[in-house]
């Protein structure tokens, strides 16, 4: 079965899809950082989308998603953004996890399985 990786670097690849499963390295608020996160999440998910759909495939094939946040105080406000984007009825299993990132300005960074 072949694989194929995509905005492939030195540590890691952004995409890489085998088979027809396309698997998302975690993505953080590139154009958002240091903002709320509500602008953090609105980011990501666009970004997300963006990505899904260099793999040939969208969010209502989404199998899983581990979400990542600064701090559990923020869930709703998160939860908020995620809501209105996930596809209904196809929602995936997930996690969210309360964690330290890469850099202060990141609040949150969400990582997602899809099927093609």
């Amino acid at each position: 079965m072949s694989i194929q990786r995509f905005e492939t670097g030195p540590r890691m690849s952004q995409v890489v899809v085998h088979g027809n499963t396309v698997y998302l390295a975690g993505v953080v608020a590139s154009n958002a950082k240091g903002e709320s996160v509500t602008k953090q999440t609105q980011d990501i998910l666009s970004i997300i989308d963006g990505h899904l759909a260099t793999a040939g495939t969208d969010k209502s094939k989404l199998l899983s998603a581990t979400i990542y946040i600064t701090d559990m105080a923020t869930f709703a406000e998160m939860n908020a953004v995620w809501d209105g984007w996930v596809s209904p009825g196809n929602t995936p299993a997930r996690a969210t996890v309360e964690a330290r990132l890469a850099a202060p300005v990141y609040n949150v960074e969400i990582m997602v399985i899809a099927a093609k």
